[in-house]
């Protein structure tokens, strides 16, 4: 981590937490209003060092497993057209500058992912928790879920070895005209992305700490 890091993300998380709190409250009611009340999902992910911190989003899918019947549902059922439509806007995110203020992460870092992915990744694809997990990163605004996972894994290495302050100013520049445009939201053919199921060819894991 680079000097000043840790005071660039409080500079910009503190006074925008305040600023978007309307947005904030718009997107929380129409969460709610789609969910049947529930609007805030919570969920363990891996953040600096592999260690599990608590990850905050607005709520846009449903339940995994169908009510009626319960069968699993696919994310295209999973994610109604309101929903989809929070995270197009990226409104589904703002919870996570909490996750900022609080130290578990930063405006900038590779995205913090499924805890069951930890044991598929090879050991340079686990360089991605020598840093911070952020709110935006080097592979979000070179295709976001548009890449596959082997692009991602390689864009956040280059994010671990090159990090600096121009590397981050420039990734939230980038990461603003990503947002307005509502690029890469989702992988072709797919309502988010397809989960990691581990990279053939590219070493054994990454041995567990």
């Amino acid at each position: 981590m680079y000097p000043g890091k840790r005071l660039l993300d409080l500079a910009v998380a503190l006074p925008l937490a305040v600023a978007t709190l309307p947005l904030l409250a718009l997107g929380a009611a129409l969460a709610a209003w789609q969910n049947g009340g529930s609007w805030l999902f919570r969920q363990q992910r891996p953040g600096l060092g592999g260690r599990a911190f608590t990850l905050y989003k607005l709520q846009t899918m449903r339940p995994a497993l169908d009510p009626a019947t319960g069968r699993p549902r696919p994310d295209a059922e999973r994610l109604p057209p309101l929903g989809r439509w929070l995270r197009s806007t990226s409104l589904d995110e703002l919870p996570q500058l909490w996750n900022i203020i609080r130290g578990e992460m930063s405006l900038v870092g590779p995205r913090p992912l499924l805890p069951e992915y930890l044991p598929l990744y090879s050991a340079r694809q686990a360089r991605r928790h020598l840093v911070r997990p952020g709110l935006t990163g080097w592979a979000q605004v070179n295709g976001r879920n548009a890449i596959s996972w082997e692009e991602k894994f390689e864009f956040d290495n280059q994010y671990v070895d090159q990090q600096s302050l121009q590397l981050d100013l420039r990734i939230l520049w980038r990461t603003a005209g990503r947002v307005l445009g509502r690029q890469g939201v989702a992988a072709a053919g797919e309502a988010t992305m397809p989960p990691f199921r581990g990279s053939a060819g590219l070493g054994p894991p990454a041995e567990k700490s």
